[in-house]
């Protein structure tokens, strides 16, 4: 290809209208100058080509997909006359675009181009000068650092390790060779689930297996034991002798976290309780294999063909008890003492918060049970709440945006559970309304999570009203745009902030590269603002609907608003209370617990409470008074009513939102009513750190 093929692959590989031009030109010359070591060449000439070929597999390594699949991909790229075999400089080539997208993802190209000069002269086993495919695709996936480079997921079996590159701050060493990682950007492979850490040379050298996550026999149920992994100790003190541990000369427990010298191993204790995050783990002894006839369903089938079953943690101390599994085709399940235990179920959004849900998620592999924590990704909340349906007592944190909330709540109505379990969260997203009304937060800071599970832990359930809306167009041919959810969780809105937000996604889905941040989301939305005010789409709304609550229609004659609200919690636009402060004065009349309030003078002295089977009804004058709630310039917006039951009719096409999800609506009739609870985790108020601290 030439530039111009070039810039005109590049728009249709990536799918995007306009490409930089200056940015497009740049790869080009990348991918014409680069010598097979990795160095570019000072030369930019103006003309010449570059191989497709190169192209396509530099990309290919970057893109998700199996190993595998990316093995065989970049063979038959080369294999030009389709036999099969690759000539030595056509694999010289493909590992030259390897070391690309290696330097492209911040490795130590010193540690892997050696590592895979020396796979390519294992991979010729007759000395022919050529690679057969079959050679190719069993010396790659027998290479550890090829396989992280080619984006290995965790779908491997138990006690092997999760490798990703990493970059170390601080002197750290190898538990292979025991020698120190050296180089200047990820130096070596880290196990994302006990940490354990080589030189990606070292990491074919059959290291030392990664910690169990569960038992593979009814003997071993129960029976709390340490799991240890050879550890750079930091020179801690052993917490058997209580001398100090050299630097690979101890042993760390990946549940409990005690440190202890080799020869201290079987000195101490040999029980393990799990230290301090005891109450949220839920440990090996806790989970073993039944077999195929015991569950039908198999949602829990680990790669090595393990289905697994969660114990229950609840029983009489002392007492071992066996339990009969009816539903699904259990049959028995053991059942053994394990007091004051809360073990956490945790689902991970990966794609909220940018890079934010990836970090979370490994974190927590770490800090937890890889078994009880749950990349949204694959397969939804669903296989989760099934393999912890057995557990008596347990709590669920959801890492992600408001969206992602409601999703697991809709899951959990869906796979109706005997119990339904406290839900906390852990705000990813934008808005993060519903956290910051639970108070966990308008968002993640990167903050310690072993803090964030001492505040689940500390933290108190409340129920929280959910809310089953019905869109009926007026014209069944002429639906519009698809009703984004059947249920309200945080609220609903007609008009002038449903239309900013129209906007908003409207253009992230046609340049999600520009929406990539929080300050940057926040920045658009202003800038939606801005228009809709100059623009007023949204103007005389009174004339366009009609409100009932609980069959009361309410007057709007004498309002000039641009928006309507039903709120089911204290938080809109990422921090707005639109109801605002409730404040009971003197001789004032107070309001009694009816199915609808619409009197104003009672509406002043009405609070919101997300458990009190209502919603509130809010009128907003446009864009700039939203900007004034937001800023705390004005205290609220026009209290309407408060009800437990809405009806509204439209005679024309507005925009609409539920839960922060716009849509156009043509004319049509909306029913709200009351659904069900849902049993939240709200956090404790925060303390004053100081005088001055504001919450």
């Amino acid at each position: 290809m030439d530039a111009v093929g070039f810039s005109l692959f590049l728009k249709t590989y990536l799918e995007v209208d306009d490409f930089p031009a200056d940015f497009s030109q740049r790869l080009f010359y990348y991918f014409q100058h680069v010598d097979q070591d990795g160095s570019n060449k000072c030369s930019l000439p103006k003309g010449g080509r570059v191989s497709l070929s190169d192209v396509s597999c530099y990309f290919s390594v970057l893109e998700e997909g199996q190993p595998r699949e990316k093995l065989e991909f970049t063979f038959k790229l080369y294999d030009k006359d389709c036999n099969q075999l690759l000539d030595s400089s056509e694999v010289d080539r493909i590992i030259t675009q390897m070391m690309r997208a290696a330097d492209y993802l911040g490795w130590d190209a010193t540690e892997l181009r050696p590592l895979l000069k020396e796979m390519m002269t294992a991979f010729d086993v007759d000395d022919s000068g050529y690679v057969t495919l079959e050679e190719w695709v069993k010396g790659g996936m027998n290479n550890v650092p090829l396989l992280v480079l080619l984006g290995l997921k965790m779908t491997e079996r138990d006690g092997q390790h999760i490798w990703r590159m990493k970059h170390f701050n601080k002197p750290t060493y190898c538990s292979v060779c025991q020698n120190m990682l050296l180089g200047l950007g990820k130096q070596g492979l880290c196990c994302t689930c006990c940490k354990y850490t080589v030189h990606s040379r070292c990491a074919n050298k059959n290291p030392e297996p990664c910690s169990r996550t569960f038992v593979k026999s009814k003997e071993e149920i129960g029976i709390a034991a340490h799991d240890w992994i050879r550890a750079d100790c930091n020179s801690n003190k052993c917490q058997v002798c209580h001398k100090k541990i050299k630097t690979l000369a101890g042993r760390r427990c990946v549940w409990c976290q005690e440190l202890r010298h080799d020869e201290c191993i079987f000195s101490g204790l040999s029980s393990c309780d799990c230290g301090p995050l005891r109450n949220h783990i839920l440990p090996p002894w806790a989970i073993f294999p039944i077999s195929k006839e015991e569950d039908s369903s198999l949602l829990n089938v680990t790669p090595d063909g393990h289905i697994l079953q969660g114990l229950s943690l609840k029983a009489t101390k002392g007492q071992s008890l066996v339990a009969n599994f009816s539903r699904r085709g259990h049959k028995e399940a053991m059942i053994f003492p394990v007091s004051d235990r809360h073990p956490l179920l945790v689902f991970v959004n990966p794609k909220s918060g940018g890079m934010q849900g990836e970090r979370v998620l490994r974190k927590f592999q770490y800090l937890l049970n890889p078994r009880q924590v749950y990349n949204l990704s694959n397969g939804g909340p669903a296989p989760g709440l099934h393999f912890f349906r057995s557990l008596h007592q347990y709590r669920i944190l959801v890492c992600g945006g408001d969206g992602t909330v409601g999703w697991l709540l809709d899951a959990i109505d869906k796979a109706d559970l005997q119990v339904r379990h406290p839900v906390a969260v852990l705000p990813l997203g934008t808005g993060n309304d519903l956290a910051r009304c639970l108070r966990w937060g308008g968002g993640y800071d990167g903050s310690n999570l072993r803090e964030i599970l001492k505040e689940v832990e500390a933290s108190e359930q409340v129920p929280m009203d959910r809310w089953s809306i019905q869109v009926i167009p007026e014209d069944p041919q002429d639906a519009g745009d698809p009703v984004p959810y059947e249920i309200i969780n945080n609220y609903f809105s007609i008009g002038v902030d449903a239309s900013i937000a129209h906007r908003f996604h409207s253009m992230r889905e046609k340049h999600p590269r520009r929406f990539n941040s929080r300050m940057k989301n926040k920045l658009w939305y202003l800038e939606f603002a801005t228009s809709e005010t100059i623009s007023a789409t949204c103007k005389k709304l009174k004339e366009c609907l009609m409100i009932q609550c609980c069959g009361r229609s309410l007057d709007l004659s004498s309002m000039s608003l641009e928006g309507i609200a039903v709120l089911n919690i204290p938080s809109m636009h990422g921090g707005s209370n639109l109801w605002g402060e409730s404040k009971k004065c003197d001789g004032a009349p107070e309001a009694e617990h009816s199915e609808v309030i619409t009197d104003p003078e009672l509406l002043k002295t009405v609070s919101q409470d997300i458990s009190d089977r209502r919603m509130e009804v809010v009128g907003l004058e446009g864009a700039i008074e939203m900007g004034q709630i937001y800023t705390k310039m004005k205290s609220a917006g026009h209290r309407l009513a408060q009800t437990s039951q809405i009806t509204i009719r439209t005679i024309k096409a507005l925009p609409m939102q539920i839960d922060g999800e716009p849509w156009m609506q043509p004319p049509c009739t909306i029913h709200i009513t009351h659904k069900n609870q849902a049993n939240m985790l709200m956090a404790v108020p925060t303390k004053p750190s100081g005088f001055f601290h504001l919450k």
